[in-house]
């Protein structure tokens, strides 16, 4: 079994928005429709501080810098037969619109209970977003 480190972030806006980008289907075509919304993040880089991987994923993701030091409010363990993955979500403000990279195809600002309500987002994030936004 493998291991793996992921960071990901609940980014919000001025407004008090949440971002969700779009998994795009044609670089993953295994992704389901009831998971295709997600929060920016990625594996780290093993070597590099948490922030710094964090802050590289944000930025590759969406061009976008992190406003703040962001504050970590979950940790998951996914469990798969072939990997386990520890997850590490933190919670952050981003200013400005985000250009997203080949491995999205749109994104959304919403509030949380447009995020309530928004069919098809990753069930680790939705998670997440219930036990420590809501």
């Amino acid at each position: 079994m493998e291991l793996q480190v992921g960071v990901k972030i609940i980014l919000q806006n001025k407004e008090g928005k949440f971002l969700l980008l779009e998994r795009n289907f044609k670089k993953y075509p295994e992704i389901k429709k009831n998971d295709s919304w997600d929060i920016v993040g990625g594996r780290i880089n093993i070597g590099t501080p948490l922030l710094e991987n964090l802050k590289r994923e944000v930025f590759e993701e969406t061009q976008l810098n992190l406003a703040e030091e962001p504050k970590l409010i979950a940790a998951q363990d996914i469990l798969r037969p072939d990997k386990h993955v520890v997850r590490l979500t933190y919670l952050g403000q981003a200013e400005g619109e985000p250009i997203l990279d080949e491995e999205h195809s749109s994104f959304v600002w919403l509030t949380a209970d447009e995020i309530k309500n928004q069919e098809g987002v990753d069930q680790y994030f939705k998670e997440v977003f219930e036990k420590c936004i809501l």
